[in-house]
């Protein structure tokens, strides 16, 4: 979810967001304060982060390409 916050100091969480163009500025529409002012929220903010742990990406496992590097050219 992403947090949405409004000037007038009122919060919102948006687990899904339409961005839409209004007045020149991507707002999105379900952002609306009881203030008719648009709520705004910064990209980091209730966005999830994720790390890929999977052996495969390790560097470690450079080993991995040799092998199969090795059965292809003999």
């Amino acid at each position: 979810m992403t947090r949405y916050k409004c000037e007038c100091g009122k919060e919102k969480d948006l687990a899904k967001a339409t961005i839409v163009l209004i007045d020149g500025k991507w707002v999105a529409k379900e952002a609306l304060c009881e203030c008719g002012l648009y709520m705004d929220s910064k990209p980091t903010e209730g966005m999830p982060s994720l790390k890929r742990t999977e052996p495969s990406l390790s560097k470690k496992n450079d080993r991995l390409w040799k092998d199969t590097k090795e059965k292809f050219l003999n």
